[in-house]
């Protein structure tokens, strides 16, 4: 590795590692826990999936939809009862991962990737708008506008700084120019500090202190299930994302057992669970970040801004890093998908809206687990409208031959190309070009038979493939 990509590697983590404080801050509190546990989580899961993870350059932390799902299970049972939690949640994943499950999110369609990609950039920018806020009040009058003011530079300064130079970070620039620029002319603009005082020590090791048996595991049982898989999913879909963006091919399974490992660590060193996080990849990405140093060096950042650097982490205005991530929203945005709506399937299109408003409204792993039966449903229905047959009469014997792919979705088409009624005595059906898929199509081809053997008639079936006799000969043991 080059002098040039070590120094890169460092300064986009740098950049990264303020992108990920408030957002763990924020996160920890929607979850109604310390801001520490959201900073410990942080560095715990960043520094370990840098490390061991199938995906260098991805940044993972203590994530909202992670946050959003254990809510009420620290209002219910506390603290205690979270961490143990996050252990069995990152047990799950390293079981997922072991299993060698990773290449499931092969399944989902990249109608479901963008619509995930452009709920994100939305979500993350609705986000940001909070900071607009004093208390439960929008702001107004002098305040309202310099914040605005702030954002603005913030802005036009990651945009234009690479025009001019790319050897350092355009985000790490406009975050410390427009921090020095409120310290120097004591601008009145809220700042990281009045979101929560992050100074503290090193995290300790701890064990749960819960009762371990089978009544914790039923209440911790559910929300960990659902806190790894929404984990998994964000964090297999981030993956395929930065394949995509540094033309690179990462290694999912890998990177499950990785965030497993570093879920349980942060756990028993009380930090939040978390999962990769999309913005903050983005912005490690879009700084240059492209090795395993560069995460390391944003989990390692966080840690020493809670051991050292706090007074002036804690003097970062907010309008510097709500500029950031307005950025990081807009290049987020998948903007080719507005292009292609003409271009496209229609059931696509609607793929990506659905996917991206139920983003919106409620989280990631519902608005994936809804794309993807909308697409499987739409597959379906295309499969079985392309089943066909052609058929002739050959020496007092009628010859069918169907193509297609016989299943659920088009037994009734394929039954409705026969007539038992007006055929000839001996029928033929030739399924060199029709592929049986499951036990419906099984259903189906008994059933033409019965059909033609109360007509009185005899069907008799020819070049089946060897997967398809292993279907029959299956179900006829069964049926036995």
């Amino acid at each position: 590795m080059t002098a040039k990509r070590l120094y890169t590697d460092a300064l986009a983590g740098l950049t990264t590692s303020f992108a990920l404080v408030p957002e763990c801050i924020a996160f920890a509190l929607v979850a109604h826990l310390n801001p520490l546990m959201g900073l410990y989580g942080a560095f715990i899961i960043c520094t370990l999936t840098a490390l061991f993870g199938g995906r260098p350059g991805m940044v993972s932390g203590a994530a909202g939809s992670m946050a959003v799902v254990i809510v009420a299970l620290v209002v219910q049972h506390g603290v205690q009862y979270l961490l143990a939690t996050v252990l069995l949640g990152g047990v799950v994943m390293m079981a997922f991962g072991l299993l060698r499950l990773g290449k499931l999110v092969r399944m989902v369609p990249h109608s479901v990737m963008l619509g995930f990609v452009n709920g994100l950039a939305i979500v993350i920018a609705m986000a940001q708008l909070e900071h607009f806020k004093s208390g439960d009040t929008w702001l107004s009058g002098p305040s309202l506008y310099l914040m605005v003011g702030l954002v603005a530079l913030t802005m036009t300064i990651v945009y234009l700084l690479p025009r001019l130079t790319r050897s350092v970070p355009p985000a790490l620039v406009a975050i410390l120019t427009t921090g020095l620029l409120v310290y120097l002319l004591k601008l009145p603009t809220h700042t990281l500090g009045d979101m929560a005082h992050i100074a503290g020590g090193l995290p300790a090791f701890a064990v749960p202190d819960i009762p371990w048996n089978l009544d914790t595991l039923r209440i911790i049982a559910p929300y960990a299930i659902l806190m790894a898989l929404v984990g998994l999913l964000e964090t297999l879909l981030t993956l395929n994302l930065t394949d995509e963006i540094t033309e690179s091919r990462g290694y999912p399974d890998r990177e499950c057992v990785a965030l497993g490992a570093a879920n349980i660590a942060s756990g028993l060193f009380g930090g939040m669970g978390g999962c990769a996080m999309i913005g903050q990849t983005a912005v490690n990405l879009g700084s240059g970040g492209r090795g395993r140093l560069s995460g390391v060096v944003a989990g390692v950042a966080i840690l020493l801004f809670i051991l050292f650097l706090s007074p002036m982490i804690e003097s970062i205005p907010l309008a510097a890093l709500v500029g950031v991530m307005f950025v990081v929203s807009q290049q987020t945005f998948a903007w080719a998908s507005l292009r292609v709506i003409n271009k496209v399937p229609l059931n696509d299109v609607l793929v990506i809206i659905a996917v991206t408003v139920i983003t919106v409204l409620t989280d990631l792993a519902t608005a994936v687990f809804y794309g993807i039966i909308i697409a499987a449903l739409n597959f379906a229905w295309q499969h079985a409208r392309q089943l066909y047959s052609d058929s002739h009469v050959e020496n007092g014997e009628k010859l069918y031959h169907v193509h297609g792919t016989l299943f659920f979705a088009s037994t009734t088409a394929f039954l409705n190309q026969f007539d038992p009624a007006n055929d000839p005595d001996h029928v033929t059906l030739d399924c060199s070009h029709l592929a049986f898929v499951d036990y419906s199509a099984i259903a189906a081809l008994n059933t033409l038979r019965e059909r033609y053997a109360k007509a009185g008639k005899h069907v008799r079936i020819i070049h089946l493939s060897e997967r398809c006799k292993k279907l029959l000969k299956r179900a006829r043991a069964h049926h036995e």
